[in-house]
């Protein structure tokens, strides 16, 4: 049975999580309220656009659609200032390790994430060659939990969905890969990822043996 690999971006392969936070900080500071970093894991595997209604939330603010329009602008043009200077170093532990076994054995891999900015932050790190497969905020209309990502990103690998891996560190990336009927692999802590078939910390728990088993199960 022909498998595929699908990772989320953000908090998976890459730490960009801390940007996202600066850039919406800045926002939410020139709008005239806090934004704190427990406030921010409200944001994990979220659109800009719900990241900014939350946000919205939060300080009690309304906002017309042109404001709207105008701070979602704002937040992506000061992220991406955040984001310029990425290079190989902000890749997250083992994650090559992982990335060159399927590689080496023909697994096709994909990605799947909420990010408008994947393809250039795969680029900066020295990743993109790796994916097979790109599937970002640009293609889905649907933001997670909803399992649009995943399920066009198999479609694209040419893999069925129950024969997809999927490796996430949000709640709403874990119920999207279940609902898509694929095997979730939670990245982060067990508690909150409770969901996920299997758990690990970060990828340095993850061996070969075992994405060996996921390919041949």
């Amino acid at each position: 049975m022909k498998k595929g690999f699908i990772f989320d971006l953000d908090g998976v392969i890459v730490d960009t999580a801390k940007y996202h936070y600066l850039a919406w900080k800045k926002l939410a500071n020139d709008l005239g309220f806090e934004f704190t970093k427990e406030q921010n894991e409200l944001f994990k595997g979220v659109s800009r656009k719900r990241c900014l209604e939350i946000l919205l939330e939060i300080g009690n603010r309304e906002a017309t659609q042109e404001e709207f329009d105008t701070w979602m602008v704002e937040k992506n043009i000061d992220y991406l200032k955040y984001i310029e200077h990425m290079d190989a170093s902000e890749i997250l532990p083992d994650v090559p390790k992982v990335l060159n076994y399927l590689k080496e054995n023909n697994i096709p891999i994909a990605l799947g994430s909420a990010s408008k900015n994947a393809r250039p932050i795969l680029e900066k790190v020295g990743l993109l060659s790796y994916f097979n497969v790109i599937v970002d905020g640009n293609n889905v209309t649907k933001a997670k939990p909803d399992p649009e990502v995943f399920l066009i990103a198999a479609k694209q690998l040419g893999v069925f969905a129950e024969n997809c891996v999927v490796f996430e560190d949000a709640v709403a990336g874990i119920e999207a890969a279940n609902t898509a009927k694929m095997a979730s692999i939670g990245i982060g802590d067990a508690s909150v990822l409770d969901k996920a078939k299997h758990n690990f910390n970060d990828f340095t728990e993850i061996s070969t043996d075992f994405i060996s088993q996921l390919i041949h199960k």
